[in-house]
């Protein structure tokens, strides 16, 4: 019997590679052959998947960057890329094509139109990116990780929820002990590299204004840039709180399980890792995002109030501290918050992911 085969067709962003990279994994246990088809930039990011994926490189590229010149060639090598697929699925045809969004999953998903062969793309966020905007009437299925998911009025989605990483998964629904007034506080800091600025502009000043005799009780771990680690690493040394500040953090997932608070962006995947393993959250989300997509994948947990939202036109550090009062100090309310996060956990993401391609490849037997 021949090994099914699944494509998987995706950008050069954590976004779109880690639940590719969680998929991928999984259909390889399963006994499928798997190939990754991303561009040369895409493969930079591929360095976490297995070594058994086969990947792809395909031309390709975006609108979003260049001049003039650059975006009259974009079409042609999107075109050059999708002719050259469509001649390697000819030659080894997949049992299933996944899009995981990005410019690069434009040629593969393409190519699996053209020849009529099970698809189906993956949002991880809570707005269709503009690649998955334009496939999602095309393909197969749309499987969403953040929801509600905004969708064109013809489609129709199916939540999955975002795959994790198996750190996340070790530490999901992670025992919690609200803080109580006596013991050490442990307030979580993260940000994605182009929105931590504001973070660290704004929010290690709102944790020294905290009242209450907490100073001495906290521990903050906070992800900060390069050049901004110095200047926030001062604010709390003069407000005689202990924190550690690193650029990144390898160990994310035992640092959102150790906390009692998380303060972040709201990013797909931060979203979801703080749904898995459940903690009480403030959400910024970036004010650059596309579509504004960060709000909206924020919009479950603040719905189900299990996190504070505030944007960061209204974020200040008179304001954030408060609602960092406003978790630690109520009673209950950290406890709510936490339980209210893992209603809105999806640690059987990949699951579901593995359920719709098996399911779209029975369609090629």
């Amino acid at each position: 019997m021949k090994t099914p085969h699944l494509v998987i067709a995706a950008g050069g962003t954590g976004g779109h590679m880690f639940p590719a990279q969680a998929l991928a994994e999984a259909m390889l246990a399963r006994g499928w052959r798997v190939t990754l088809s991303t561009d040369a930039r895409g493969a930079r990011y591929a360095g976490g998947f297995p070594d058994k994926v086969a990947i792809r490189k395909v031309a390709s590229a975006t609108f979003a960057r260049g001049g003039v010149l650059s975006k009259v060639v974009t079409p042609l090598r999107i075109l050059g890329g999708a002719v050259a697929v469509v001649g390697w699925f000819l030659n080894d045809r997949p049992t299933v094509v996944a899009g995981f969004g990005g410019y690069p999953s434009i040629p593969a998903l393409s190519a699996a139109w053209a020849l009529r062969l099970p698809r189906m793309i993956h949002e991880q966020n809570g707005v269709l990116g503009r690649v998955n905007k334009l496939f999602a009437p095309r393909v197969h299925k749309v499987a969403c990780g953040t929801w509600p998911t905004r969708l064109p009025a013809s489609v129709e989605a199916e939540h999955t929820g975002n795959p994790v990483r198996q750190q996340v998964l070790d530490k999901a629904a992670a025992s919690f002990t609200p803080p109580n007034g006596e013991d050490e506080v442990s307030i979580l800091v993260i940000g994605g590299s182009q929105g931590a600025r504001v973070l660290s502009d704004v929010v290690p000043d709102a944790i020294a204004r905290l009242n209450g005799g907490l100073a001495p009780r906290l521990r903050v771990a906070h992800q900060a840039r390069p050049e901004d680690e110095a200047r926030v690493r001062e604010v709390y040394q003069t407000a005689g709180i202990t924190a550690e500040v690193l650029p990144f953090f390898d160990d994310i997932a035992a640092r959102i399980a150790a906390s009692h608070l998380v303060i972040s962006r709201a990013g797909a995947s931060s979203i979801a890792d703080i749904s898995v393993i459940g903690r009480p959250s403030i959400l910024i989300p970036y004010a650059a995002a596309t579509a504004d997509h960060q709000t909206a994948n924020a919009r479950g947990l603040v719905d189900a109030d299990a996190a504070i939202l505030v944007p960061e036109t209204a974020l200040d550090p008179a304001s954030l501290s408060e609602q960092i009062m406003t978790v630690l100090t109520t009673p209950g309310a950290a406890a709510r918050m936490r339980e209210n996060a893992l209603g809105q956990g999806k640690p059987d993401a990949t699951e579901r992911l593995v359920t719709l391609i098996e399911k779209l490849g029975r369609r090629e037997t």
